[in-house]
């Protein structure tokens, strides 16, 4: 008999110590740090990231910011290269990426993918004067395009069958860097987001942006596929947050609507 009871108290402990690290599993998930909402993201993106002396500041920035109060976690930003941003969140070293990030099958294999919080377009700026009028110019002559490593831009780009291929690519660390490129000669055009081109374009005198867009697409933060408490707790902030205007305010604020 106390046999059996001892194999009826072990075999409780094992399922209470299961249950403990089920818990404390479930709990972690949520975050890689205790009470902190990590934020992987490359700061050279206006208006959706960008510093504002040392603090970066932006939609996604404040996006994210009214995100964690909401799960009651305080937001913590790391400032990484583009193209770092997925095997980060893959690896948990950050809980989420937000930098403009386009939602696309082959980033889909990799992340899970929040709902979407904003919509893009990937522009094409060139030189005032230049001979490339449109887009279709662009991919049909024999340019050098600009682009930021990593980005949809990059990807649509080096696509041969609906960019200009590899050959004619050429890849820079920041959007800053493809714009500086554009302005000194060593490319011919540059695709970005829209709106960062008309921040960079306003910097830089002698740059215009085409009147066609190139590439629609919506942006959304990602988050590592194991994540789900994450991932739905983000769909469900996401969602009040847009409901009762704020979202939209953060928006409105950094890209003022028409009319």
């Amino acid at each position: 008999m106390k046999n059996i009871l001892r194999r009826i108290v072990s075999a409780g402990l094992v399922l209470c110590m299961a249950g403990a690290l089920a818990s404390c599993a479930k709990k972690k998930s949520m975050t890689v740090q205790k009470d902190k909402l990590i934020m992987a993201t490359n700061a050279y993106f206006p208006p959706y990231e960008y510093y504002d002396n040392s603090k970066i500041v932006g939609i996604d920035a404040e996006i994210a910011e009214a995100i964690a109060k909401k799960l009651g976690l305080e937001l913590e930003i790391q400032d990484v290269e583009f193209d770092s941003i997925i095997a980060g969140v893959q690896s948990n070293k950050y809980d989420i990426g937000m930098a403009g990030m386009t939602v696309t099958d082959e980033r889909k294999l990799a992340v899970n993918f929040s709902t979407t919080y904003a919509t893009g377009i990937q522009a094409v700026i060139v030189p005032e004067g230049s001979e490339i009028t449109d887009v279709d110019t662009l991919l049909g002559g024999d340019y050098k395009v600009g682009v930021q490593q990593g980005t949809t831009g990059d990807i649509y780009m080096s696509d041969v069958s609906g960019g200009v291929g590899e050959d004619r690519v050429v890849r820079f660390s920041k959007g800053n860097d493809a714009v500086l490129a554009l302005s000194t000669g060593k490319v011919d055009a540059v695709v970005i987001d829209n709106e960062p081109a008309k921040s960079f374009v306003a910097a830089n005198e002698g740059l215009t942006i085409l009147e066609t867009a190139y590439v629609e697409e919506e942006y959304a933060m990602c988050i590592n596929k194991n994540n789900t408490e994450l991932l739905e707790a983000i769909n469900k902030a996401l969602k009040e947050l847009t409901e009762d205007g704020t979202i939209p305010a953060i928006i409105e604020k950094y890209i003022p609507s028409k009319g």
